[in-house]
């Protein structure tokens, strides 16, 4: 038998450095974006987009009980705004050399803890924020330290008085932990399906690699540690190893989890 391959058009603009939030068919068995499983959550693929992405169509392959299919979706781009910050310890805006050993060494971890691919959990939903606070740096920003151009703001900075205790915002495993050159004390949490995400600046740690936490359970507290200018949150959520918008992942999480209760009302 000849398999079935269709193109499901789906009205869907994502920007840089957003999430595809794309329905799947009831019938779908697998998503795939590029070689790799999607994220799936609740019956919808989640594809994160890098901040340097081209614009242009994208594709998401899906395998169904009758064949292939295909979900596209449009890249746009979004053009963030600047950020200007001035760093008192220049050695954090240039490291010396035995920093840069140091860096490299951190990075490998770093890298290691986004690249875990283990299995989605099943209670995802909801995606909770880790902390209360005032976002006081947004996602994206095109920052410059010390008048220097630095790479983009990778994830969320909550304001929040040092020794404020953080919640996971869903069941996972602790991926990581440590002190960071730049990160200062760090946790990093595994919650299956590439959904990795990761605390940053934090006063201290209450967790090890390998502890499975539930949501709400405190990870530790907020601080000042690494390269900062007060205490605050650093938080990134990593899909599938791209970094993306952790304001837009617990409002696209919400929104399925809502949906999902008023489909069994």
């Amino acid at each position: 038998m000849t398999a079935l391959f269709l193109i499901l058009a789906a009205a869907v603009t994502v920007d840089t450095g957003g999430i595809a939030v794309l329905p799947l068919p009831d019938d779908a068995l697998a998503a795939r974006y590029r070689g790799q499983q999607t994220l799936t959550v609740a019956g919808h693929a989640i594809v994160g987009v890098p901040l340097d992405a081209a614009p242009g169509a994208r594709e998401v392959d899906i395998r169904t009980t009758v064949g292939q299919r295909a979900i596209t979706f449009e890249v746009v781009a979004k053009d963030y705004p600047e950020q200007r910050l001035t760093i008192a310890n220049r050695r954090q805006v240039n490291p010396l050399p035995e920093d840069l050993e140091r860096i490299s060494r951190e990075s490998e971890l770093q890298r290691a803890a986004y690249a875990r691919r283990t299995p989605v959990r099943a209670d995802l939903l909801p995606f909770e924020q880790p902390v209360e606070g005032i976002y006081s740096s947004p996602f994206g920003l095109r920052r410059f330290l010390n008048d220097q151009p630095r790479s983009p703001h990778s994830g969320l900075d909550i304001a929040a008085d040092t020794g404020t205790p953080l919640a996971a915002p869903a069941p996972g495993t602790i991926a990581l932990t440590g002190d960071f050159f730049f990160s200062g004390n760090v946790v990093y949490i595994d919650h299956g399906g590439g959904l990795v995400t990761m605390y940053g600046h934090l006063d201290s740690i209450a967790v090890e690699a390998g502890d499975e936490v539930a949501r709400g359970d405190v990870i530790g507290t907020v601080g000042a540690t690494g390269r900062v200018t007060g205490p605050h949150l650093h938080w990134t959520v990593s899909i599938q190893g791209v970094r993306v918008d952790p304001v837009l992942v617990m409002e696209a999480f919400e929104r399925i989890d809502t949906a999902g209760d008023s489909r069994g009302d």
